[in-house]
């Protein structure tokens, strides 16, 4: 299928277009509007084409260098975001701005995509609070490199996010916090700072 028909967008539909109705659809799909629903899996199939639609458009108007990401401060144009590694992409998920942090990832072609550009996927997911996403990104980051040790700790919180919560999304507690709440979010936190570049919570 058209991947500009899969997000709703025409072909001449601007930068800012596509990635709002991107930013709606990934609202509309989101795991956490399906937990405990005969939907989950029509909404993850659904959640899975508009990601692939998304990062086929992406690719398209890279290479053809028309493709830019004007909110952020200029410095990603086209196909010349070639980078090995992404402490652009950190500094942005530190600063809590992931939409920025993943417009630049999704600009970076399919066949460069190496196992830190999974890592760094799977920190957003796991910001925004898409625990299976995250986890799946982490799972081929270790894959792809299985003796670095930062990706091997976020996979090890995320797994264990995952036990404690087996639905794999996040839910609230609408009486409040309880012990385990915060333990893992503590854990989750201190695989935020290692891999960010800080100290750790411990």
């Amino acid at each position: 299928m058209n991947p500009y028909q899969v997000l709703g967008v025409s072909e001449s539909a601007t930068d800012a277009e596509i990635k709002n109705a991107y930013r709606e659809l990934a609202k509309k799909y989101h795991p956490d509007n399906y937990a405990d629903s005969p939907l989950a899996d029509v909404a993850e199939q659904k959640m899975k084409e508009v990601n692939e639609a998304y990062d086929t458009i992406c690719d398209m108007r890279r290479s053809k260098n028309t493709y830019s990401n004007n909110s952020y401060s200029g410095t990603y144009q086209g196909s010349s975001y070639t980078h090995t590694n992404f402490p652009d992409v950190r500094r942005l998920i530190k600063e809590g701005r992931l939409d920025d942090a993943m417009q630049i990832l999704n600009g970076v072609a399919s066949h460069s995509r190496n196992a830190e550009w999974y890592f760094l996927m799977g920190m957003i997911f796991s910001r925004k609070g898409w625990t299976e996403q995250a986890y799946s990104y982490f799972q081929t980051a270790c894959r792809m490199e299985p003796s670095n040790p930062e990706f091997m700790s976020a996979l090890n919180n995320m797994n264990a996010r995952r036990s404690y919560n087996p639905s794999g999304y996040n839910t609230v507690n609408p009486a409040g916090c309880s012990m385990c709440d915060i333990c893992t979010g503590l854990m989750c936190a201190d695989c935020c700072c290692d891999c960010l570049g800080g100290r750790g919570c411990c």
